[in-house]
């Protein structure tokens, strides 16, 4: 739920996003991800002298996969050794936790200070500094809180310090108000040669969207891992990820391709969760990319993984989905369709969010299928009948109803899907476009099943439909890409998609020659990793 983004500044953190945190602002006119307070960034300072990169010396940074931790390590001049790792721990979605370690080369005075900073775009802003004295703990909080660019949303953060010490031998903290978007906390100690001194930096954050009472449970959720205490709370974390990794593609011989392929998991992992209802954008939690936004990425690039490795995270991005299912109706309804019609971009509630510039929210059609393509494919993994028909069969049957309204009916083989942006999304406002005519026709194929094991009369219609839209080939036999390609060159893969995962072109024959003809249309740059 938190993304936390690193910096090659000792201490810094770049930014902190939010999942499911969205308001209308920024470009296109439309929602965006909205960073959040920066609740890690903190400062060191040694014999009065604050760090920097300029003042360390063998500066490492690693991001460990496995552990999902972020570790640092430096030295500063022949004073100290300092290492420090953050972590957006698993177990606690809303928490995140900085540990530092120092080792002292010789005698040396502290200051460390956590710097609690409101990002540009928030407003209203205001800070809180409060001392909770118990008989067993003093806790510390520095929390703020503001009003995303609209008002729509109070966003709230608080973080806290995790000492070692014994209760009662802790350093003193102070608090310092700086301006209206910055205050921080901050104590001092002393370290003696060949000592080694520990604390952490223990914070949540949370808002409107995720809790009607934001202030008070990040005050809360930060008071509860103060006391969980950084030993439980790594343990935990760790702990989770071990379980998530118990599942595993493993590449013998290939180092490297092994490496990428755990990046890949790791990141899908870090962007996605059981039972949130939230789906990842192509760039996940790792920034602001794509406005946070939800593509066809979720479902047929990043989806098929997580389905077969975690089931439980697959059903969690397809509730997000079902529970804009009636957001999806209207909008079929408003372009002149029946049954549901899914947007290019969905955010927070389902409706188009695709800046208007971009032709692909009016006519990339083939998102609808693509949804409920993945819905068929959790059922066929998971065979859980009860989703099936709670969740599945809702989805399958609208989106089928969609295609039965959508094609123009102009003969036998020829109900033809027009004027769409195709998976190609340099072939604009094209006829029959081959990605889109096939994932229409498994939509429909699909959802005729669905029906038949749930003892439901599937629409004749259906079926009708699904065998008349036509899937075009070029004089040479090969596939053609929509009704009017003459072998320009492509963005995206989308012919190829036909064999795997569509699985409509099952031929080898047809297979290798669409392959063969489509890689020397494409460009030497400028397009996506799925096309290279």
């Amino acid at each position: 739920m938190i993304g936390i983004v690193s910096s090659s500044e000792p201490f810094k953190v770049k930014d902190v996003v939010l999942a499911g945190a969205y308001d209308l602002y920024g470009r296109g006119r439309v929602s965006n991800f909205l960073r959040s307070f920066n609740l890690l960034n903190m400062y060191l300072e040694i014999d009065g002298k604050r760090i920097d990169g300029k003042s360390v010396s063998n500066f490492q940074q690693e991001l460990d996969m496995h552990q999902a931790s972020f570790n640092s390590r430096f030295d500063y001049s022949d004073k100290a050794t300092v290492s420090y790792t953050y972590y957006s721990l698993r177990h606690l979605p809303f928490t995140v936790l900085m540990d530092v370690s120092i080792t002292a080369k010789r005698d040396i005075d502290i200051t460390s200070a956590s710097v609690m900073e409101a990002p540009d775009a928030l407003k209203d802003v205001q800070n809180y500094y409060n001392e909770i004295d118990k008989p067993h703990v003093v806790i510390s909080l520095l929390t703020s809180s503001a009003k995303s660019p609209t008002g729509k949303l109070l966003m709230c953060a608080s973080n806290t310090f995790l000492f070692t010490e014994p209760h009662g031998q802790e350093p003193r903290v102070i608090h310092e108000m700086w301006d209206n978007n910055m205050h921080l906390m901050k104590f001092s100690k002393k370290i003696k040669a060949g000592e080694t001194y520990r604390f952490a930096i223990a914070g949540s954050s949370i808002t409107s969207a995720h809790h009607d009472d934001p202030l008070n449970e990040a005050e809360r959720l930060t008071i509860y891992a103060k006391l969980e205490g950084r030993d439980r709370l790594i343990s935990f974390h760790t702990r989770a990820w071990n379980d998530l990794w118990k599942s595993d593609i493993v590449i013998e011989g290939d180092d490297q391709s092994q490496q990428d392929i755990h990046s890949m998991l790791y990141h899908l992992y870090s962007f996605t969760r059981e039972g949130t209802a939230l789906s990842p954008s192509p760039m996940g939690l790792s920034g602001l990319g794509y406005n946070g936004h939800v593509f066809w990425d979720a479902e047929l690039w990043m989806f098929p993984a997580v389905l077969v490795l975690h089931p439980e995270i697959a059903r969690s991005m397809l509730e997000y989905r079902y529970q804009r299912l009636e957001t999806a109706r209207r909008n079929a309804f408003a372009n002149g369709f029946k049954g549901a019609m899914f947007p290019w971009e969905s955010a927070e509630t389902g409706v188009e969010e695709t800046p208007v510039w971009a032709l692909t929210g009016p006519f990339e059609h083939h998102i609808t299928a693509c949804v409920a393509i993945a819905a068929w494919n959790y059922f066929c993994v998971t065979q859980d009948k009860n989703w099936l028909r709670e969740r599945g069969w809702p989805i399958l049957s609208a989106t089928a109803d969609f295609w039965a309204s959508r094609v123009e009916r102009n003969g036998p083989g020829k109900y033809e899907i027009k004027n769409v942006v195709a998976a190609d999304e340099w072939a604009e406002n094209v006829d029959n476009n081959a990605f889109t005519n096939a994932a229409a026709k498994s939509n429909l194929q699909y959802a005729t099943e669905a029906a038949k094991i749930l003892g439901i009369a599937p629409k004749s219609d259906w079926v009708d439909v699904a065998n008349s839209i036509p899937i075009l080939k070029l004089e040479n036999g090969v596939t053609s890409e929509h009704a009017t390609y003459h072998g320009e060159k492509i963005k995206q893969a989308d012919v190829n998609l036909l064999a795997y995962p569509l699985k409509q072109i099952t031929d080898v024959g047809q297979i290798k020659k669409d392959l063969e003809y489509y890689e020397t249309r494409i460009p030497d740059e400028g397009t996506p990793a799925m096309t290279q």
